[in-house]
């Protein structure tokens, strides 16, 4: 079974590599760009249609709010991403605003942090790929038709890939994550000169068409309201910016200095790009609407419900590339491209975030385990599971996905900058030289200024957002929180139950005696090698021999054959007039138990081993549900005494002409040089 499924293992992930191979899986900048900050790179894609379907409720008018809103938004990114820099070097061991959060507000903060990343994460995954099943909409709409299984195909080749290791996907993904990039760089460099130097018009495709204002002529709180949900919505543009703090082990030394830098990279390519993007959406009379097929007008009537809404960057690159020109066409693959591996930067923070939480015992402990290839398999697997049910649920929908987006994103934010403010109060009680306080005194306020405008941007959210669908977000939060504060408090409870006292004698935890079983069905070969077995490993205590009457012939002729072969072991029969097994040893176990209490009672099972898959299914059931009812009665021990097969011999045999094969070229010619301290072994 195992070589079964370890073929196919192979083929998608790869070989299993060492342990102490995990240095050649490091990250230099180059390669850690896109591995993760293809998450706020692609968010330029969708943040500034955000902003304008939110304005687009007020009707064209409250466009010229659109740059406003953009500045605002670009602020909060340069705040962040400095912030996010003295963190990094701050806590270089990764683990980011959890860490922060954990060391200087408590567990509790930390833990609600740990809550809003994963939540933020799952959702990192369902929005990038769901935006970028509707850009590959804008050239190929079969996409579109089928966007729910185009989505859960992409998640699972996203997952496919994470599996093969952090640096050979990283490597697979930095072509179309720069190829977005440059393409998006290029469009506004030549969008520029267009309007600039050669004076054209540039026109979207929806340039003439009208908008209905659901509420035309807003003023006052309404319009405040308004234009602070927009700019929520845009926020969207700053999501994964916290992932290379929480993934700087995974960059090569020096560590922080690279993972600043890759930030530093990150923050001037997302700024230029979201601001050219806006300014060109702006110059080509973009339109845009929430509910495009009544609100937006086509010759003065409504688009109607086929109508398919291009996203704001795809009617960009139309009005400066022209439709179905060659850089048109090739700006939409890789933004589509690069909004599917947006994704990635949720597939390499979310499993080194729960291998942390796993550590610290908030999550399972599989999570902290590392696949074949380095890579914290059990924790891809989770999200891509999670994502893809997130996925289906909202029919890959990223209008109403992103609705629950944004709230984790700054909730870790808050808690993040305000750890970061406590920890340099820390470090400036203790400071004497006038330098370093100097410098701590600027990075402490560049961190006190990312947690009000992160607390003000968290509390516009919550307002704007909850009743749209951000409620489901918190929830969910709640729902991790709770989740994790549970495991804790069972693996402490573990921990303390199972803890040797010091000084404690062997005799606290020894039985005084030993009650020895042998279950017997029948008398033959793995029943004889069960009781010798049983006598051989009696140290003290009786052992006596137990068989269930289910059948009173088969019984009867069980007794005759134990008394032909002159067993010396005693053989007890358990009437079962329900014809149960399990129940009635259960019982009797129970029995010796409550006779005496400090006894121990060991339970020999007499198990054949078979050499094929499908004989499992033809022995051993028994033996499987009786054992797993043993396993939660107090004082007992099972021993499985194995006896092989032919089949199972044939299944050895088999496996180690398996291993002594060599495939075609595996073989290399010529002498090979051995190591001197093998031959000195040898001599």
């Amino acid at each position: 079974m195992s070589k079964l499924t370890d073929l196919p293992k192979r083929i998608l992930i790869g070989r299993a590599l060492r342990s102490d191979r995990l240095g050649e899986t490091l990250l230099s900048k180059r390669i850690a760009l896109p591995v993760f900050a293809s998450d706020p790179l692609s968010s330029v894609a969708y943040a500034p249609g955000e902003v304008l379907l939110v304005l687009s409720v007020a009707g064209v008018s409250a466009y010229h709010y659109s740059l406003w809103i953009t500045l605002a938004i670009v602020a909060l990114m340069i705040t962040v991403v400095a912030s996010y820099r003295q963190t990094v070097h701050a806590y270089p061991n990764g683990g980011g605003a959890y860490e922060v959060a954990t060391v200087n507000l408590g567990r509790r903060a930390g833990l609600s942090v740990a809550s809003a990343l994963l939540v933020d994460y799952v959702l990192t995954v369902a929005v990038s790929v769901a935006s970028g099943v509707e850009n590959l909409g804008s050239a190929m709409p079969w996409a579109v038709q089928h966007k729910v299984f185009v989505a859960l195909v992409i998640i699972a080749l996203l997952m496919l890939m994470n599996l093969r290791g952090v640096k050979e996907s990283g490597t697979l993904f930095a072509i179309p994550t720069y190829a977005f990039v440059g393409g998006v760089l290029l469009m506004v460099a030549w969008g520029g000169v267009r309007g600039l130097a050669f004076g054209d018009v540039m026109r979207a495709p929806t340039a003439d068409y009208k908008i209905t204002a659901e509420h035309a002529g807003l003023a006052g709180l309404a319009l405040v309201f308004l234009l602070l949900r927009a700019f929520s919505s845009g926020c969207a543009a700053l999501t994964g910016v916290e992932a290379i703090s929480n993934g700087v082990p995974a960059f090569r030394k020096p560590k922080s200095k690279n993972a600043a830098a890759t930030l530093s990279l990150m923050g001037v390519l997302a700024v230029t790009m979201f601001i050219g993007i806006m300014i060109l959406a702006m110059t080509t009379k973009v339109k845009m609407a929430e509910n495009p097929a009544t609100d937006l007008l086509i010759n003065g009537k409504p688009a109607g419900a086929s109508y398919n809404q291009d996203p704001v960057i795809a009617q960009v690159a139309d009005a400066v590339f022209g439709h179905g020109s060659f850089l048109f066409v090739f700006l939409a693959a890789a933004t589509a491209l690069v909004l599917f591996l947006a994704a990635n930067t949720a597939y390499n923070g979310f499993p080194v975030l729960g291998s942390i939480l796993a550590q610290d015992r908030f999550l399972p402990r599989q999570l902290h385990t590392r696949g074949d290839r380095l890579a914290f398999s059990n924790g891809i697997v989770l999200l891509a599971l999670l994502a893809g049910a997130l996925v289906y649920a909202f029919g890959a929908d990223s209008t109403k996905l992103i609705q629950l987006y944004i709230v984790g994103v700054f909730v870790s934010f808050t808690f993040s900058q305000g750890g970061m403010v406590k920890h340099w109060n820390r470090h400036l009680a203790n400071e004497t030289d006038k330098a370093a306080r100097l410098k701590m005194h600027r990075a402490r306020f560049i961190n006190a200024f990312g947690m009000v405008f992160s607390v003000l941007v968290l509390i516009i959210v919550l307002l704007t957002k909850f009743t749209h669908g951000a409620w489901l977000a918190v929830l969910g939060m709640v729902g991790w929180y709770t989740v994790m504060t549970f495991i804790r408090r069972h693996y402490d409870r573990v921990a303390e139950e199972i803890a040797a006292e010091e000084g404690e004698a062997d005799d606290t935890v020894r039985p005084s005696r030993v009650h020895n079983i042998v279950l017997v069905s029948k008398v033959h070969k793995p029943t004889l090698r069960a009781l010798s077995y049983a006598k051989l490993m009696r140290s003290s205590g009786p052992v006596e021999a137990l068989s269930i009457n289910v059948d009173p012939v088969e019984t009867k002729a069980l007794q005759q054959e134990w008394e032909r072969h002159g067993i010396d072991v005693p053989l007890k029969v358990l009437d079962s007039p329900y014809r149960e097994i399990t129940r009635p040893i259960i019982d009797y176990v129970k029995s010796l138990r409550k006779e005496s209490p400090r006894d121990a009672v060991s339970v020999y099972i007499p198990e054949y081993v078979v050499g094929h898959w499908y004989e499992h299914l033809l022995h051993n059931q028994s033996a499987l549900r009786l054992k797993g009812r043993l396993l939660f009665t107090p004082g007992v021990m099972v021993t499985s005494v194995p006896w092989q097969l032919d089949s199972s011999e044939a299944a050895r045999r088999r496996a180690r002409k398996r291993a002594e094969w060599n495939a075609p070229g595996s073989v290399r010619r010529g002498p090979v040089t051995q190591p001197k301290k093998e031959k000195a072994a040898k001599k």
